[in-house]
């Protein structure tokens, strides 16, 4: 009867042994995981602030509608990782650090457990050994008297021990619960809280993208690379370019105007001649 009782609260302790290494090796897991999760974020994180910082060197280079769009945009993307901040600060202290407070939780069942195996032992001991006397010495009542007490102390302090050990992990079951529960929602709503604040701020971002004036911008551009006196200068280079056959037209009408004007000058000088002739002949008719 003993002997069974024995191997009754044997199979209930490896019970209780195995819910506490169940623990332990799938919350140790969790906690790596979301460790690495939360240090994948903050990397993301500082990548964002390069991308942030790389956003605003170009956007100052650029056309003054380009540059505050871009400007605009930077901003809102840096105010995103200041949510993100938040958002690992959060993530560290109510997802990860529980879960790695449990590493000690569950060194400290196993210390219990431990007891309980040992109270457990010594009770096997002291039972393995009474059946002995008995068997040994049958007519022996005073070794017999003994064994039995000291048995019966092994089975108090088991009992005690294995009472004590299923309440611990009983209150310990209901708080892994609980704990699961309570890390889970936070999780859950901490990124909730980030992804609508997200929303948010690239809502508006993409809104300031939406409002450069690429027209303006573009004439801007085009006003860069032509200087204010374009259109004289613009003039003297279409001066230069006529073509040999424009420049020799032009020549020959600036040369037949010359031949004119002389033509007509040889005229007047005859004219002027002829007159002074008559006059010669009228004074020579007079003297006659």
């Amino acid at each position: 009867m003993l002997r069974r009782s024995l191997e009754n609260r044997d199979a209930q302790t490896r019970q209780l042994q195995n819910a506490v290494t169940n623990v332990e090796k799938h919350f140790g897991e969790l906690c790596q995981i979301f460790a690495a999760y939360v240090r994948k974020t903050a990397r993301l994180r500082d990548k964002a602030d390069l991308l942030v910082n790389e956003i605003n060197v170009y956007a100052s280079t650029e056309t003054p509608n380009l540059k505050q769009g871009l400007k605009n945009f930077a901003d809102e993307f840096a105010k995103l990782q200041d949510y993100r901040q938040a958002q690992v600060e959060r993530l560290e202290a109510k997802v990860v650090e529980p879960l790695k407070a449990y590493g000690t939780i569950v060194k400290m069942k196993r210390d219990d457990l431990k007891a309980t195996l040992t109270a457990r032992n010594r009770e096997a001991k002291q039972l393995t050994q009474l059946e002995k006397t008995r068997q040994r010495n049958p007519s022996d009542r005073h070794v017999i008297s003994q064994a039995e007490t000291e048995l019966q102390r092994a089975t108090m302090d088991a009992t005690r021990t294995t009472r004590h050990l299923e309440e611990t992990i009983d209150n310990f079951e209901k708080q892994k619960i609980k704990d699961i529960k309570t890390i889970f929602s936070e999780f859950i709503t901490i990124e909730m809280l980030f992804h609508g604040k997200a929303l948010e701020v690239y809502t508006a971002a993409y809104q300031n993208i939406q409002k450069i004036d690429e027209e303006e911008d573009l004439e801007v551009f085009r006003n860069s690379l032509y200087p204010p006196d374009y259109s004289s200068r613009l003039d003297i280079v279409r001066a230069n370019s006529k073509s040999p056959l424009q420049r020799s037209l032009s020549a020959k009408c600036v040369s037949g105007t010359g031949q004119v004007s002389t033509c007509r000058l040889r005229k007047d000088q005859q004219t002027e001649d002829d007159d002074e002739e008559d006059e010669d002949l009228d004074v020579t008719e007079e003297e006659n």
